[in-house]
């Protein structure tokens, strides 16, 4: 099947002619973003080609560092490793397949929200050096040095870390309490609960703080500049917002399945 193009004012899309409406859909979206962060940061690139992929095994073919990635992360966030970012690229599966990874409603909405995810983590890394887009074997490593950040804040800034509560209660229900900050097998479920928990003691301002700098004295350090308290304060506090303050989202029995 031929690959066409459709264009939007400041992103091109690349697909098959059978998902022009997973093109348009994300084009839409994509413009929407950028026009909310463009006052937030002092760059918002444009210029940015979307790739949408017809299956998982073309996606997966489109950076050695997604398969990685992806084993690095727990099952339970995996689906929601539908995509990829380079500098100038973003690469995601047709809606035909997100919607085959949803666990819900919440977790459809984040699938069908992937480009707005993968859009916000080129900002940050235009934003921010330190951090990937674009890639490399060190900005691998220190991605997963760092993921809880780059994923968490790639979902705050697009507006959806409330898409993942389902998938955050089933996470505080099954295996061994998390790590704080959490690891890379955590960070795609848990990261964004770190900046809404930010953005209620500090405000906006402190959560672009946190995704602006990558500090050498490591993520605890960035943690306690950014909250201006001890990580061992923001740990307990960060687990009660957990425990007690995180909506579930509907009854027990919509939350994500245990099995994946």
């Amino acid at each position: 099947m031929a690959w066409v193009e459709t264009e939007s004012l400041s992103f091109t899309a690349r697909h098959e002619e059978d998902d022009e409406e997973s093109a348009q859909r994300t084009l839409d979206a994509l413009e929407d973003l950028r026009l909310r962060l463009e006052d937030r940061f002092d760059e918002a690139p444009g210029d940015i080609t979307v790739v949408v992929h017809p299956t998982p095994a073309w996606l997966a073919a489109a950076h050695p560092f997604l398969p990685a990635a992806r084993l690095a992360t727990a099952p339970a966030g995996r689906r929601y490793l539908a995509g990829w970012a380079m500098a100038r690229e973003l690469h995601v599966l047709n809606d035909d397949y997100l919607d085959r990874r949803a666990a819900g409603e919440d977790s459809l909405a984040a699938l069908r929200g992937t480009a707005e995810r993968l859009y916000a983590q080129i900002v940050i890394g235009a934003n921010n050096p330190s951090l990937p887009p674009p890639w490399g074997p060190r900005r691998f490593l220190r991605y997963l040095r760092w993921a809880w950040l780059v994923e968490g804040a790639s979902q705050y800034f697009a507006g959806q870390v409330p898409l993942f509560r389902a998938a955050v209660q089933t996470r505080m229900r099954t295996g061994k309490p998390p790590a704080f900050p959490p690891t890379a097998r955590d960070g795609v479920i848990l990261g964004g609960t770190i900046f809404a928990l930010l953005e209620r003691h500090r405000g906006p301002d402190a959560c672009q703080l946190l995704a602006s700098r990558v500090r050498r004295e490591g993520a605890e350090r960035a943690i306690e500049i950014a909250f201006g308290a001890t990580v061992r304060e923001v740990e307990e506090e960060w687990r009660r917002y957990l425990r007690e303050d995180v909506p579930r989202a509907g009854s027990p029995d919509q939350l994500e399945e245990l099995h994946w």
